[in-house]
C-alpha cells in the first residue's frame, strides 16, 4: 500500500526556481555547504614526518589542508571529502606525511582535525 502526500501549493520551488544539478548558484558561499559529513575515508597527517612540501594543500581540490606560517596545521573535517589526493601527491620520503584511514569521522586523538564553523 502506497502512501500518499499531500503538498500545499505554493511550498516547493518552481521549475524555473531550482539551479541546475549540484550547482552553487551564488559565489562565496562554499563554506557554508559542510560536505564532508559523507566521506568513507579520512586523511590522517603524521607531523613528524611532514616536510612542509605543500604539495598536499597544492593539489586539494577543496581547500581543506590548513595551512599556518608555511606548515600544515590541520584539516578542515567540514569540508574534506576523503578523496585521497593529499596522500597520493604527499612528498614525505621514506614514510608518508599524510595517510587515509578507513571512516569518516575523525577520532578524539587526532586533534589535528579542525572544524572551521
Amino acid at each position: 500500500m502506497s502512501k500518499i502526500y499531500e503538498v500545499k501549493v505554493g511550498t516547493l520551488p518552481t521549475v524555473d526556481e531550482i539551479p541546475l544539478g549540484g550547482i552553487i548558484p551564488s559565489n562565496g558561499n562554499a563554506i557554508l555547504n559542510k560536505t564532508g559529513t559523507w566521506r568513507t575515508q579520512r586523511p590522517i597527517l603524521n607531523r613528524d614526518a611532514c616536510t612542509d612540501c605543500l604539495l598536499c594543500w597544492l593539489h586539494c581540490p577543496d581547500n581543506s589542508i590548513i595551512v599556518q606560517e608555511g606548515k600544515v596545521v590541520a584539516i578542515d573535517a567540514d569540508h574534506c571529502k576523503g578523496c585521497g589526493i593529499c596522500s597520493a601527491e604527499c612528498g614525505a620520503k621514506p614514510v608518508k606525511a599524510m595517510t587515509m584511514a578507513q571512516g569518516g569521522r575523525y577520532e578524539a586523538s587526532e586533534t589535528f582535525a579542525k572544524s572551521t564553523l
